[in-house]
């Protein structure tokens, strides 16, 4: 693979730097950089001028309304945007449901959901794990019983993330008891707003309610809703999570993440020197920055594949596993160069209008912010220690 960019993917880059100097709103990239929380209206503003432009659907074919971009592309997108303290794209109707429904989906469902998630009618969130089957989603127990021409659902679902604004949920349901217990889930789309639905938050760390338990009692989804054929849905999350294990790597966020870090490592201590300066620290920097130099590399070589078609295999957790490390690794240096003021963390600081302020420089709190709220990247998607047992049983064929 040439590393090297060429004259036309420069251009590119110039293109996309200069839409977000003109389109990002100041308000938006000042919320991002200062670590204070995005609402619905935030979220849906910045997908409403990525749809007007045509970027919102960076990895879907453009006969879908996506970009078509190559994996360079959209490598530089994800640079620039992550650059430029943009918000990110929510990504379960774009990264996640999109690519299943244009793969698997009934081309009434194409027809009608595809158009949805791009013009922000309908905000998904994902339906997987639940109590006692998080990374094991053969364990998954919320059933869904045919009754005629619909499914009657009943179960809960965890760890929901923004199902507080979601109107729609893609979930796994197990349709059949017989067999593996893989063979017995399906894939289905449920309206949230039906009856027996609920929606509980669940507070964490950083003080935040951003993700749910839903509730399904009797709920009565179409059997229209059906994604692809009943008790296959095993295949089609194995496809879902491939995706979201490659998104999970964040290399623009990692790559934003060193750069912040190495401002505060230069800043002046009590001290009178950088921290920068202290020989450990700047291995610990340098080494994270290598490492991180390594997986962008990976996982251009990744998006390439999926452009063909393919769905990665184990590169996807091995991205998964990679990426979520160094996030963290980055930011416990970060939140180590914040020094004593790492430590006062306010979490009403972080709600907007608010009338609490930060404790310490403007840089600590959202350092502190970063560093509680990604302590689940290692978790969710599949946790770490199941990637590994993918990755061993895929390469040494065990």
């Amino acid at each position: 693979m040439d590393l090297n960019y060429t004259d036309e993917q420069k251009a590119f880059r110039a293109e996309v730097r200069s839409f977000l100097e003109e389109n990002l709103p100041r308000r938006l990239s000042d919320k991002v950089a200062g670590g204070k929380r995005l609402t619905k209206a935030d979220h849906e503003e910045w997908h409403a001028i990525l749809n007007a432009r045509g970027w919102l659907a960076a990895n879907w074919p453009a006969e879908y309304g996506g970009t078509g971009w190559d994996a360079v592309r959209r490598h530089i997108f994800e640079e620039e945007t992550t650059r430029a303290h943009a918000p990110r794209i929510v990504p379960f109707g774009i990264n996640m449901l999109g690519p299943v429904l244009q793969k698997f989906g009934s081309q009434e469902q194409k027809a009608h959901y595809l158009p949805r998630i791009l013009n922000g009618d309908d905000w998904w969130c994902q339906g997987y794990s639940e109590p006692g089957a998080g990374s094991d989603l053969a364990s998954v127990k919320t059933s869904a019983v045919r009754d005629g021409d619909a499914y009657i659902v009943n179960g809960q679902k965890t760890w929901t993330t923004l199902g507080q604004h979601a109107n729609m949920i893609f979930c796994l349901v197990r349709t059949s008891k017989e067999g593996k217990p893989q063979e017995g889930i399906s894939f289905l789309l449920i309206d949230m707003e039906s009856p027996g639905v609920e929606v509980r938050p669940i507070v964490l760390l950083d003080g935040e309610a951003e993700v749910n338990e839903v509730w399904f009692s009797d709920v009565r989804v179409p059997a229209e809703n059906l994604v692809g054929e009943e008790s296959k849905g095993w295949t089609y999350a194995k496809y879902l999570l491939t995706h979201e294990r490659t998104n999970i790597a964040g290399v623009g966020f990692a790559t934003a993440g060193l750069a912040t870090l190495k401002r505060i490592a230069r800043l002046e201590q009590s001290g009178g020197r950088p921290l920068i300066e202290n020989p450990f620290f700047a291995a610990r920097i340098a080494q994270v920055e290598i490492d991180l130099m390594a997986m962008a590399t990976t996982n251009l070589r990744v998006i390439a594949k999926t452009a063909s078609g393919q769905a990665p295999g184990a590169e996807s957790s091995m991205l998964k596993v990679k990426g979520t490390v160094i996030r963290q690794q980055i930011n416990a240096l970060t939140r180590q160069a914040v020094g004593p003021y790492a430590m006062p963390f306010v979490s009403e600081a972080l709600e907007e209008g608010g009338n609490a302020g930060p404790v310490g420089p403007d840089y600590a709190m959202p350092a502190t912010q970063s560093y509680f709220n990604n302590r689940k990247l290692s978790i969710y998607g599949g946790s770490n220690e199941v990637q590994r047992q993918i990755i061993s049983k895929a390469i040494l064929e065990l």
